[in-house]
């Protein structure tokens, strides 16, 4: 999700606003192992390893086009909230924002929200989940009040927030369709009928499947579009291997 806050207190959520970002942008592979550190590729991204759930260590190895877990040593039950979301983004996350971003920007402004990703799989219990924040204003610090999440892979018992409530087909796939709220911000899920390895799609035909639902107008703004993973245990070796977007 982000720094997740499925299941944080408010002093969680406080603690969870503060963050180490390594400088400048990463030119030959960086190891970033700080809980929130981050740092940028091509000049347009952030990547960071927002180990949000847990005080074991985790390590991400930070590449030109995305980024590899190369140590986990977290474990959260599988019946609450993973142990971390390390993820690459373009926009602004708790402050953090990605380097000329145009985001945030209002729905109804947005012409053009094209993404790419590549994701590559490992053992372990985890989702691979791509994120879409949106708030009525526009926000570049804290919690946004909805969550898309795109489930593109998924092993082990998990499940997403809320409870199913439909399918649906978006861009030629099928979609279970989950609902609910985590206590700060309300979640629509998307889980793939079958594992998703890349792809290259449209970031409105989630955002107006969400609006013809009622959880948001177009008067919205989206803050920030995300790639990455939700371990709940294990995951060496998850990687998003390439992850671009433009939103104009």
């Amino acid at each position: 999700m982000r720094r997740n806050i499925r299941a944080l207190t408010a002093a969680g959520a406080l603690v969870a606003s503060i963050f180490v970002a390594t400088s400048g942008s990463a030119q030959a592979d960086t190891t970033i192992c700080d809980q929130y550190g981050s740092t940028t590729i091509q000049g347009r991204y952030v990547v960071q390893n927002n180990r949000w759930g847990t005080s074991a260590q985790q390590c991400i190895n930070v590449t030109s086009t995305g980024f590899r877990i190369a140590t986990q040593q977290g474990s959260s039950p599988t019946n609450g909230a993973p142990v971390s979301y390390p993820s690459v983004f373009l926009g602004c996350h708790y402050t953090n924002c990605s380097p000329g971003s145009t985001l945030p920007m209002q729905v109804s402004r947005i012409r053009n929200a094209t993404s790419s990703i590549s994701y590559q799989y490992a053992g372990g219990t985890y989702n691979a989940s791509y994120d879409i924040w949106l708030d009525p204003t526009p926000k570049t610090n804290g919690v946004n009040q909805m969550e898309i999440m795109i489930w593109f892979n998924r092993q082990g018992p998990i499940q997403p927030i809320g409870s199913a409530v439909g399918n649906t087909t978006i861009a030629g796939r099928s979609w279970q369709v989950w609902r609910g709220s985590n206590g700060s911000n309300n979640v629509i899920s998307y889980v793939a009928s079958s594992t998703i390895n890349s792809w290259s799609f449209n970031v409105l035909d989630f955002v107006n499947d969400v609006r013809a639902r009622g959880a948001i107008t177009n008067s919205w703004y989206l803050t920030s579009i995300q790639a990455g993973f939700e371990p709940w245990n294990g995951g060496v070796g998850l990687a998003v291997n390439n992850f671009s977007a433009s939103v104009s």
